[in-house]
């Protein structure tokens, strides 16, 4: 059961489209927000809504003139694309975690992640994803997106063993750091503190307008996860930022990998093996 409470400010609901109402009611009640018809939402002006449907949930800005839903998708579109033809381990995201290292197959703690985008790269290239993602809507989104993921394994064999190597920790980022066994430390921790994108595509703007309007003003924590980080993380950790912005308060990056509009700070703890 999610101890997640919405702001009373946005209203937000549980939206079943015909055929997936028994869904819609069990999500309905572990979120605590109210369930409508499906035909109901052209009665709403303003709010947000978790569509259940063929394509698992979508997030949808009600109202007019919204944007068109998002959703957590592995399985088509750009995210298939890069896992195909996305440049492989010479990606500066595959280097910074130390992919391009000869046998290293780490395994990765991802403390924001988000619809699990970064992860999904990293997972099609031999990493082990442990993804910790705090907010519920969020962690149902990236949830319905892993599911419609192993439901294709027939199609495609070499997805399913990549969604295979994706776990999802529901949790609060720093509590899972402070709560973890020796035993269990990861090769590496990422960490993408959300930003408002560089990027010129429309889909990713409305995406990032729809999780900003979503998550408000969350703590800024960033800094503490790091310092976490440094002190749990057995081989490096990674920060993604954007190519101009500061790197995070605390320690300096050993050094950092630059791109057009992102760049990765890598934190050195030890030799890679």
């Amino acid at each position: 059961m999610s101890l997640y409470n919405p702001d009373q400010s946005e209203s937000f609901y549980i939206v079943a489209r015909p055929g997936y109402e028994h869904r819609a009611e069990l999500l309905s009640a572990d979120l605590n927000f109210p369930l409508l018809p499906f035909g109901d939402i052209e009665d709403i002006d303003s709010g947000l809504s978790l569509v259940v449907g063929e394509q698992g949930l979508s997030l949808l800005q009600l109202g007019p003139n919204a944007p068109g839903a998002v959703r957590c998708d592995f399985v088509t579109g750009a995210t298939r694309h890069r896992r195909l033809y996305g440049g492989g381990k010479g990606q500066d995201i595959a280097k910074a975690v130390g992919l391009n290292h000869k046998g290293f197959k780490p395994v990765i703690l991802d403390l924001t992640a988000g619809l699990g985008r970064d992860s999904f790269v990293l997972a099609s290239l031999g990493a082990t994803l442990q993804m910790v993602e705090r907010h519920p809507v969020v962690a149902a989104l990236l949830e319905s997106g892993l599911h419609r993921a192993r439901q294709s394994s027939m199609e495609d064999p070499e997805l399913a063993s990549v969604v295979a190597r994706m776990c999802l920790i529901e949790q609060e980022a720093q509590c899972y750091l402070e709560n973890l066994a020796e035993a269990d430390l990861p090769d590496v921790i990422y960490l993408d503190p959300m930003f408002p994108p560089r990027e010129k595509s429309g889909k990713v703007k409305k995406e990032m307008q729809l999780l900003h309007q979503l998550l408000g003003k969350e703590a800024d924590d960033n800094e503490r996860l790091l310092s976490l980080s440094l002190q749990r993380a057995n081989y490096r950790v990674v920060v993604k930022r954007p190519t101009h912005a500061p790197s995070l308060k605390g320690p300096e990056p050993g050094y950092s990998l630059r791109g057009k509009s992102t760049r990765f700070d890598v934190y050195p703890l030890q030799k890679l093996p």
